[in-house]
């Protein structure tokens, strides 16, 4: 299959998957299949600027990337819809609910680290694509721990990307202008 057709078809499990929820992106309007093919943006500039990419797989896991945190998607729905690679992918960048909040995210990065470098990168860019403005709701400790989790991301995941690691720390670095 070719990476348009794959787009294709993923983007639309994904936006109905999300639709489902009526979820759209923190606060706004805006649908949140917007973030989603925000990922799949950087993931394919980052195809460009990556040798020995595999820019179909990387792609749908991006655009697949919270179907099973955000929504009723199960895994074995994914697994036949998608592949169990795929659905490996999807799993690792889903935070388990049956963990403390605050071993969540090194429990994901853990799983994500012992899969193909393409998984790596969809988290990177699922972070650089979520470091823009933050919810209105998000206080300045929020805003903080955020910024602080994503070094930890860049950290853990080092070695994984050389372009979306530098798109990152430019980003963190930019997260600073939200901070008081």
């Amino acid at each position: 299959m070719d990476v348009q057709t794959a787009y294709q078809k993923t983007i639309i499990f994904a936006t109905l998957k999300h639709l489902e929820n009526n979820q759209t992106i923190a606060d706004s309007e805006l649908p949140y299949v917007i973030h989603l093919s925000n990922v799949a943006m950087e993931i394919l500039i980052a195809s460009h600027n990556t040798t020995h990419f595999d820019l179909l797989f990387a792609t749908q896991v991006a655009l697949l990337h919270d179907t099973l945190e955000d929504t009723n998607t199960s895994f074995e729905e994914l697994e036949r819809e998608f592949g169990i690679e795929i659905a490996e992918g999807v799993s690792a960048l889903t935070k388990r609910e049956d963990l403390p909040k605050e071993e969540k995210m090194i429990d994901s990065l853990n799983r994500i680290s012992k899969l193909r470098k393409e998984v790596w990168a969809v988290k990177l860019a699922d972070r650089i694509t979520n470091l823009q403005k933050p919810p209105k709701s998000w206080d300045d400790l929020k805003r903080r721990k955020y910024k602080e989790e994503a070094k930890v991301i860049l950290e853990k995941l080092k070695g994984g990307n050389d372009y979306l690691e530098n798109r990152l720390k430019a980003k963190i670095e930019e997260y600073e202008q939200y901070l008081d």
